[in-house]
């Protein structure tokens, strides 16, 4: 009985397990059937809508500004060198590093024992030549009197010849008189050619000793050189760079000494493409004076300088592109040469165009504008200048109208957009400033004392701004970033 009761369990419980199975799978198959004779009803797609900044074109006067990099030098700089060499004896107060020298000043003075000895020499030989000169005049004068005794004397020999003719045409006189007299007058002018030639001796022994006074004369003025090389003397105020020289050393001739700059004859060296130098020229070819400003960034504050645009390199530099441009500074103070500055120059201005930000232009030139229904519109444009995150462009039907700020893959000509315009009259936003603790506060003070390349003038405007109770947060993160912290 118990096992007759749990078969018929069994067979009721599979019975039951096959009428769910088929009762499912009817189901399954009804919902497949019916889904199938449904028709498919597609929604209607709509429309995606994108919301873009939106910036209006305005019509305006520009002035570009040319930025690059230059480095700072002075106009006037020279070289200090040993005309002569020797042993240094003495130095000024002045000759070290970054002295200040004035027109006159005696830097270096080098032993002239050496060069006083060869202007003595060179003073004893000029007395030589100058008593050689004497002697060869008085010797003139004797050799002339004596070939004007010579010649009198030969005046009476002759006298005596004649009177001698004279007497044997008479018959008075004898042949060998006659013969002797001929003998002594031919005597006499023998003796008067040699005087003279005696007073040609001596004017040739006169020019001798001019020659001699003349080459001593210009052995002095090169000993008086060397004695005055000696001694080095600033030729203008300004001030001592990497003197190389100390007392007592021995030096050789032309051997740099030191380097002499004057701080007041600043100017900037920059380099420009030669499109840019294009826009510089004026209608005449040369190089326009343009407006400069050069900016040093000192420990988060900018030191700023105004100038003009001097002159243009002669030639263009071997492995160089572009122009090289030179500015003058009306005034550097807290400049040194060798600074790496930024550049601006003012360029012409540029009449007729708009201002835009630099993500509203894309690779092909063209722009994104608000047309009917808020579709955008694509519209070619020039591009004039690029101004660091802005565009100066030019194209006709652009003035009023609104320009997508900002391009991007999902933009495009025929796209519904919703523009969002900001606040035309918003005020400007004052810096931020942040409170520093006193031992931030602290650190950044000995930091910014301990700077040894800072200008006073800096160094009391940062100074200043600290002993305030909020500081910009601007210089604080400047400050900072150079230190490390």
């Amino acid at each position: 009985m118990r096992f007759l009761r749990q078969s018929l369990v069994g067979v009721f419980l599979a019975a039951m397990t096959l009428g769910l199975l088929a009762f499912a799978g009817q189901m399954i198959g009804g919902a497949v059937q019916d889904r199938m004779g449904k028709e498919n009803r597609a929604r209607p797609a709509k429309e995606r809508v994108f919301a873009v900044n939106v910036v209006r074109a305005e019509i305006s006067v520009e002035t570009p500004v040319l930025a690059t990099f230059g480095e700072v030098k002075s106009r006037r700089t020279l070289e200090l060198r040993s005309a002569s060499g020797g042993r240094v004896i003495e130095l000024s107060e002045q000759f070290v590093d970054g002295g200040e020298v004035i027109a006159g000043d005696v830097l270096v003075r080098i032993d002239p024992s050496n060069a006083q000895s060869t202007l003595s020499r060179v003073q004893a030989d000029i007395a030589d030549a100058q008593a050689d000169s004497r002697d060869a005049q008085r010797s003139l004068a004797l050799a002339e009197d004596e070939e004007i005794a010579a010649q009198d004397q030969a005046d009476l020999r002759a006298k005596a010849l004649q009177r001698q003719k004279d007497l044997l045409e008479r018959g008075v006189g004898t042949a060998a008189a006659l013969e002797t007299a001929e003998l002594a007058a031919s005597s006499a002018r023998q003796a008067v050619l040699a005087r003279r030639q005696s007073v040609t001796q001596s004017q040739a022994r006169i020019d001798q000793a001019a020659s001699a006074i003349a080459r001593a004369q210009i052995a002095l003025a090169d000993a008086q050189r060397g004695l005055s090389d000696a001694t080095l003397i600033a030729p203008f105020d300004g001030k001592l760079s990497a003197p190389s020289v100390v007392a007592g050393r021995l030096v050789g001739a032309n051997e740099r000494l030191a380097e002499l700059i004057d701080p007041a004859l600043l100017e900037v060296s920059f380099r420009v493409s030669t499109a840019q130098y294009a826009r510089l020229l004026g209608d005449d070819g040369d190089i326009l004076n343009a407006d400069v400003t050069v900016v040093l960034d000192v420990a988060g504050v900018d030191l700023e300088a105004k100038g003009r645009i001097s002159r243009s390199s002669a030639g263009s530099d071997a492995g160089q592109t572009g122009r090289l441009l030179f500015a003058q500074l009306d005034d550097g103070v807290g400049f040194k040469t060798g600074d790496f500055v930024q550049v601006r120059v003012e360029e012409p201005t540029v009449r007729g165009v708009v201002r835009l930000p630099s993500s509203a232009l894309d690779a092909n030139g063209s722009v994104l504008i608000l047309g009917s229904e808020n579709r955008l519109e694509a519209i070619d444009v020039s591009l004039m200048r690029r101004q660091g995150d802005d565009v100066l462009v030019r194209a006709s039907g652009l003035e009023g109208r609104d320009v997508v700020e900002a391009r991007s893959p999902l933009l495009g000509a025929g796209i519904v957009v919703k523009p969002l315009r900001g606040g035309v009259d918003e005020a400007p936003k004052a810096p931020a400033m942040v409170k520093l603790s006193d031992e931030r506060r602290a650190k950044i003070v000995a930091f910014i004392e301990a700077n040894n390349r800072m200008p006073a003038e800096a160094k009391a405007r940062i100074l200043s701004q600290l002993s305030e109770p909020q500081v910009p947060a601007k210089v604080v993160e400047r400050i900072e970033g150079r230190m490390g912290g």
